[in-house]
């Protein structure tokens, strides 16, 4: 892959991926903040077979995509050696749980468990690598990753069992 960065004055700043199958991805972030992203199936045409706005949000989410922040592919025999030694799992906060409107930080989860929240899905909203201070509230499902105990605890908060 290709990637050139340019200035446009008076714009903002146009970046363009170029894949080795010659198609091209072109992401113009403005000084305003909004941002275009644009797909050439051929990077040599001039019209864009594809276009569209993305928010601030949505262009760190679509980024923490490609990063693999949600799902990175493993191969078959690290899944195994994982398998035996780390559970990624999807938790459901119930209101009966201690959790249950703090912050990742204030709620202590790291400490408690031992597990770490890597992802948090709030209503229609996926939250990739969530920031300390984001509220953790009833019904959210906390994508978390740790040992097999460590879940089953962190599981045990979030249903208030403690």
């Amino acid at each position: 892959m290709h990637v050139s960065v340019s200035q446009l004055p008076g714009i903002g700043q146009k970046i363009s991926l170029k894949t080795a199958e010659d198609s091209m991805l072109v992401v113009i972030v403005h000084h305003t903040g909004k941002r275009e992203l644009y797909f050439f199936e051929d990077a040599d045409n001039d019209e864009a077979d594809f276009a569209m706005d993305l928010t601030a949000d949505e262009t760190r989410e679509l980024g923490a995509q490609l990063l693999g922040a949600t799902y990175q592919p493993v191969h078959a025999d690290q899944l195994k050696m994982f398998k035996k030694q780390i559970v990624i799992d999807y938790i459901t906060l119930t209101d009966k749980s201690t959790l249950a409107n703090k912050s990742l930080e204030d709620s202590e989860i790291r400490n408690k468990t031992g597990a770490t929240v890597i992802g948090i899905v709030q209503g229609d909203e996926m939250i990739a690598i969530p920031d300390v201070s984001r509220k953790l509230i009833p019904g959210d499902v906390l994508m978390s990753i740790g040992k097999k105990e460590q879940i089953a605890a962190l599981e045990s908060l979030c249903k208030g069992e403690e």
